[in-house]
Parts: C-alpha cells; sequence; structure tokens
C-alpha cells in the first residue's frame, strides 16, 4: 500500500500535474491539503478516471482538504472538532486494508500557519494544535493509524536550511515544536525519520529568489503513524522531483510525501 501527502496549493490551478503524478506514482490513497474549493466545486471526474474516489471537505479560496483512495473509503470525520472557525483543516476516512494489511484509519490536515509569531494567527495555530492533540489522543491502540499533512512546523534544525539560525522564528519556535512533539506523545511516529533519522531534506521551497536550486527549504509535510501501521513502513519518498515542472505544468510550492508499506 502506498500513501501520500500533499499540499497542492489550489487544486483548480494544479489539477494536470496532480493527474500526472498520479499516473507516474500510483498512490493508493492521498491526503490532499489548501484546495481552495468548496465540495461542490471539486472536480471528481479527472479522480474518478484514474479509479480513485475521493472525500472531501473543502472551503471557498482558501483551505480545504481532501482524501482520494483507490481502495474502499469511508469518511469518518470532517473538521477537527472545537476548532471550525480556523476553516476546513481536516478530514479522516476508513480505508479499506489491501495486501495483508487491515483496515487503515487515515486523516488528512492543513495545520494553521501562524504568519509570525507576533501576529494574531499565531495564538491561533497554537490552540488548534492543543485541539489536533486531543483529537489524536489513544491512536496509539488500536488498528493502523495515519495522519499526513502539512504541519507548517519544522520539526527539528536538520528540517530547515538555515539550521539552527532559524530557532525562534516562525516555525521554529518553542512553542511550535512543543506541540508538534506532543502529537508524537499521542504514540506516533514521524515515519521518514523512521527511515531516514539524520538526512537533511525538504519538502517546501518558497517560490521566490530561486530557493529550490538554491536549496533553501524547509522539511513541513509528514506523515506520522502508529506503531501499529509504522511496523510495516518499507520506505518514505520526499517527492523532489515533482516540484520540477512537467510537460509545461507548473507545481506546487510543496512536494508530495509518500510512504510504502509492506
Amino acid at each position: 500500500m502506498r500513501i501520500a501527502t500533499w499540499n497542492v496549493n489550489g487544486l483548480r490551478a494544479r489539477i494536470d500535474y496532480i493527474v500526472h503524478w498520479l499516473k507516474s506514482r500510483e498512490p493508493d490513497v492521498v491526503g490532499m491539503q489548501e484546495l481552495k474549493v468548496t465540495d461542490d466545486e471539486f472536480p471528481h471526474e479527472p479522480f474518478n478516471d484514474l479509479g480513485y474516489t475521493v472525500i472531501t471537505h473543502g472551503q471557498k479560496g482558501w483551505n480545504g482538504v481532501a482524501i482520494a483512495s483507490r481502495l474502499p473509503i469511508e469518511a469518518t470525520d470532517r473538521g477537527l472538532p472545537g476548532e471550525a472557525d480556523a476553516g476546513a483543516r481536516l478530514i479522516r476516512g476508513r480505508i479499506a486494508g489491501t495486501g495483508g494489511i487491515g483496515e487503515v484509519s487515515f486523516a488528512t490536515a492543513y495545520c494553521p500557519n501562524g504568519k509570525d509569531i507576533g501576529h494574531a494567527d499565531f495564538p491561533v495555530k497554537l490552540k488548534w494544535y492543543d485541539g489536533l492533540r486531543d483529537y489524536l489522543a489513544g491512536v496509539d491502540g488500536g488498528g493502523p493509524f495515519l495522519i499526513g499533512g502539512d504541519f507548517n512546523v519544522v520539526p527539528e534544525p536538520v528540517d530547515c536550511w538555515r539550521g539552527a539560525a532559524a530557532d525562534g522564528t516562525i516555525f521554529c519556535t518553542v512553542d511550535e515544536r512543543g506541540r508538534y512533539q506532543a502529537l508524537l506523545d499521542c504514540g506516533l511516529v514521524d515515519l521518514y525519520r523512521r527511515v531516514e533519522p539524520d538526512k537533511q531534506a525538504f519538502s517546501w521551497w518558497d517560490y521566490r529568489g530561486g530557493a529550490f536550486h538554491r536549496g533553501m527549504g524547509l522539511r513541513i509535510d509528514m506523515l506520522l503513524g502508529n506503531e501499529a501501521l509504522a511496523k510495516r513502513v518499507k520506505d518514505v519518498v520526499i517527492d523532489r522531483a515533482y516540484r520540477y515542472k512537467k510537460d509545461g505544468l507548473t507545481s506546487s510550492d510543496h512536494v508530495p510525501v509518500y510512504a510504502d508499506l509492506d
């Protein structure tokens, strides 16, 4: 089973690029963030043509999340309890098992950005994280569980091109890293770090200033699984090849991250 996460940065602007990636990588399940479309506007046909069913929790012009699955999927939660004011940022589904892997509970999240530590959105981000921690309490028990998404936090200095020089700036504050660690303390494993304990790799680069080609990136897109799922991980790929143009199509500023389960 191949499960992915991807902040697509505008679904309608990126649909042909997404289809290119789906045909190339053939994930079984992909959680998408920053759709910027409502549920009614979501273009199901290109996904259906490739054998995917999509469940959505959209929002006009902002936020929005979805899960596309080639396996039978049933939506179980739309939205983070108590955090509706923060927008459409979480969806969860129950996915049928395949290849000896039992039913998987999969959520995708688009965590608030926070903008800057002095901005009014920053405490909103921390509060949302506290709600996510409460929502994820107990996921270490039971069957396989995975949450993937754009977490808008740099977990460690190695995950930022500036290293420790960025400590204390947005995405790299003690408060944000503490909230992220609280998710792991719920019984979750950063799957990329399970496979690559020390490697520096990034999943996001600013469009401006040649950041991608200059290696000025951040790792803020993660797949977090409980041990029932993490023990099945064969490989995790940050799909850097999909930050380049493909057939003249422009990429998101984020790249997909996918895990292959044994």
